[in-house]
């Protein structure tokens, strides 16, 4: 914890004064451009691999970078989708997976997963990318269809769909690799995408 308080001192001595104007547009108002999900992995810093700013991403984490398809009632995965399509207007949404994902790494090879059976059962949202992934123990290879699924899960959502309908916002599919910090875009189409 100790760490982390000092981390706060440096930022209001060192980071804070610099970018003061900033958060002060930002108290009253922000209108991020991007819906970032990733994983919760400590490994995985949007802001950091994307090179924004405060303000610029909404961001989602969740173990696994996992969305669950719509369904009504309470989630909030989903309200937090909902409110960066519908009320923030954002233009895309990156769904980004990463390399040695504990997540994957646990389906990929049949982890025992009884010990924790809240992962075990959020786990289960990705059978489909499990399913679809030809070699047992092939980490890459779930990663990028888990990412794939996902996209595919946010396009259920309600806002998701109308804005896809309407062509106010497109979906990227990505996969950071931690040891290069390269990130391949699996969803590019077309010279320079």
């Amino acid at each position: 914890m100790q760490d982390l308080v000092e981390g706060v001192t440096r930022f209001q001595r060192d980071v804070f004064p610099d970018k003061a104007e900033l958060f002060a547009r930002l108290a009253t108002h922000h209108t991020p451009d991007t819906l970032f999900i990733s994983c919760s992995d400590a490994r995985v810093v949007p802001e950091l691999i994307t090179g924004t700013e405060p303000g610029d991403l909404f961001v989602i984490r969740t173990a696994g970078n996992l969305v669950p398809a719509y369904t009504p009632g309470t989630d909030g995965v989903a309200a937090s989708i909902e409110y960066a399509v519908a009320a923030l207007g954002v233009k895309d949404i990156v769904v980004c997976g990463h390399s040695a994902c504990g997540a994957m790494t646990a389906l990929a090879e049949g982890h025992d997963l009884s010990g924790a059976p809240a992962v075990a059962d959020w786990l289960r949202l990705a059978d489909a990318s499990v399913a679809r992934t030809a070699g047992d123990g092939d980490v890459p290879a779930l990663v990028r269809q888990n990412v794939l699924a996902q996209l595919t899960n946010l396009a259920t959502h309600p806002s998701v769909a109308k804005a896809l309908a309407e062509g106010t916002v497109a979906l990227h599919g990505w996969v950071f690799d931690i040891p290069t910090g390269r990130v391949e875009n699996l969803t590019a189409t077309g010279p320079g995408a």
